[in-house]
Parts: structure tokens; sequence; C-alpha cells
């Protein structure tokens, strides 16, 4: 089992490839397609997710993996064909989404903890035969005053390394999310702070529920300044203090980094993560699980327009051909200005 974890997770950091998180929930999805008129139905949802998947180039040579919400793992596309299928056929592996949601965590006012542990070795079961060969569990650690507290971090840690445990049991490789949100007034210090330590908790507990390093993958988020911070730390900047957060805090075994993009524009998310690739040296891979950041343009090329087909695909292809080379670190901006 162990080997056929590792041979998986290190697909999933392929050179040049990253991850497509379109494991949007049925609500986050209908604000995205509220902001461009179309109605979320369940046939307007499976269209547009099929048309990502049929955007052949940058699936099969930019895309390792797809995330994949509960409805769109069980869809067939139009033609009958499912959508697991169709991302299997690019060279991309299927994954799911296992967690119910970030809710209040009892006693710790403004703070959250991720639920969806109850029922999770069936589901489990239930995933692999559908076609899931790794998963994703989605932490939120929020910095405001006085919070995160230990409380919430280690709470959150043994809910993740649990998740883990159980995903590798069923022969799927877990991905591990602890997200510090970047939403708030505070500095790329205090970014720095929170997020070592999350990191620090997260593998003491995987290791306390013998979770395999070697077959999973992270996806934090990278060390920015809070949105509303009145000093932004530029691309260099971020780069180097993520990279050296990350060299603190998380194990060599790892094969694989996947920064989720938290709120970073397109071009932020794409120049931070080549300044990494491109500036140091790492012992894991550092690569994309992008959701927004990969569909924006697409969505909006798209419109809800069946017409819009090809120029959406257009537009996702150039996102995940800029984000696979800032996967190898060789991503310039005059690539964005000639697109």
């Amino acid at each position: 089992m162990t080997s056929q974890l590792q041979d998986i997770a290190n697909a999933m950091v392929a050179d040049g490839k990253g991850i497509l998180a379109a494991d949007e929930s049925t609500g986050t999805i209908k604000k995205r397609f509220d902001s461009i008129g179309a109605e979320s139905t369940e046939d307007n949802r499976r269209d547009y997710r099929e048309m990502l998947f049929r955007a052949s180039e940058a699936m099969r040579d930019h895309i390792s993996g797809v995330i994949l919400f509960d409805e769109t793992l069980r869809q067939s596309a139009k033609d009958g064909t499912r959508l697991a299928q169709i991302i299997s056929e690019t060279g991309a592996i299927p994954g799911i989404k296992v967690d119910k949601g970030a809710k209040d965590l009892a006693g710790a006012p403004g703070e959250k903890v991720t639920e969806g542990l109850d029922g999770l070795r069936e589901r489990f079961a239930e995933y692999h035969d559908l076609g899931a060969r790794f998963a994703k569990w989605r932490a939120v650690i929020t910095i405001a005053d006085g919070i995160p507290s230990r409380y919430c971090i280690d709470a959150n840690a043994h809910a993740l390394a649990r998740y883990a445990a159980l995903a590798q049991e069923a022969n799927i490789v877990p991905i591990v999310e602890p997200e510090v949100l970047m939403d708030g007034a505070h500095t790329i210090d205090r970014m720095d702070e929170v997020t070592e330590a999350s990191l620090h908790a997260l593998y003491d507990a995987l290791y306390e529920q013998r979770v395999v390093l070697e077959g999973t993958i992270l996806k934090p988020n990278m060390v920015l300044s809070g949105t509303e911070c009145t000093s932004q730390a530029g691309v260099e900047e971020v780069a180097e203090r993520t990279v050296k957060c990350l060299k603190r805090a998380v194990p060599a075994a790892v094969p694989g980094i996947c920064f989720l993009s938290g709120g970073q524009s397109d071009g932020d998310a794409t120049a931070h993560l080549s300044a990494m690739n491109a500036g140091y040296d790492m012992p894991w891979k550092l690569s994309f699980s992008y959701g927004r950041a990969l569909q924006a343009a697409a969505l909006k090329a798209w419109g809800g327009r069946s017409e819009n087909v090809a120029a959406a695909q257009r537009a996702f292809s150039h996102r995940a051909k800029m984000n696979g080379l800032a996967a190898m670190g060789q991503w310039r901006n005059e690539l964005e200005q000639a697109a």
C-alpha cells in the first residue's frame, strides 16, 4: 500500500504540473455563478466543470489532479461519460474533498474546527470505488486579536491527522490543508508565526496518528501580509519568508507542497510560486492547488453560455500553463503580456 500511495503522491507533483481545485461546495459555486449571472443548477455546474476537464491541452500538460466535490465525482457528462473518467483519460488523477466544512469551535469565540470524521471510513471506501485516488481536508485558522488559540490549532491538527490516517487506510493519498487566512490587518511577521505554529502542530499530530508522510501532500497558505495590513510584502519577501517557514516546519519526507491561492490575484499567486522555485533549493516539490486563481478568467469568459466554451477553455489553459511554468521557476510577466 505504501508504495502505491507514494507513487500517487509523486505523480501529483510531477514537473510542471499542479492540482485544479474544482471542489467548490454548492453554496460557493452559486456565488461564483451569481457573479456572471448564471443559474447554479446541477446541469450548469456539470457543464462548467466538464468544460474545464475537456480543455485537453491544459489537463494533459499542466494538471496532475483534480479535487472534486461529492456531486461532481458522481456525475456523468452529457454524452454519458463519467466526469472522473474524462479526468483520468487526460492523465490527471481524480480526487475528492471529504470534510464537512469549518464550524464554530466550542468555547473559542471567532475560531473554527473542521467537521466530517463521522462515517469517513465508509465514505472513503465508496469514493475509492468511484475512482478517487486522493482526498482533501481543509482546516481554517483565523488571525485576529488574541487568536488563534493553541486549542484551535491543536484541534484542527488532530482532525487533519485522523482524516489522513483514514485516507491512507483506504489507499487514498491525503492532502492536508491547514489554511491560515490572509484576511485581516496582521503583518507578515504574524502570518509567519501562526503558519509555523500550525505546521509544527500538524506534523506532530500526523506522527502520533502513524501517517506515512511519503504518501501525503501538504496544501498550505503562503506567508503573506494580511489583506488589510498597511505594509504589503513584495514578491521576493513573500517567497523568502514562505520557504524559510516551510523549511523550519515541514519534514523532508513529504514529497510535495501544493499551495492554495487563498484570495490572491491570479498574477500574484503565479508570481509568488515562480519566485520560490527560481530562487531556492528545497527538499520537496513546490507546486499549486489553485481554485479561483485557475478558474476566475475561464468563468468570466464562459459567462454561462455554450458559445463561449472555446474562449473559456483558452483562458483556463493559459492560467494552467502560467502556473505550470511557475512550478518550475520559469514564469515571467512578459508571458502574460504576450498572451
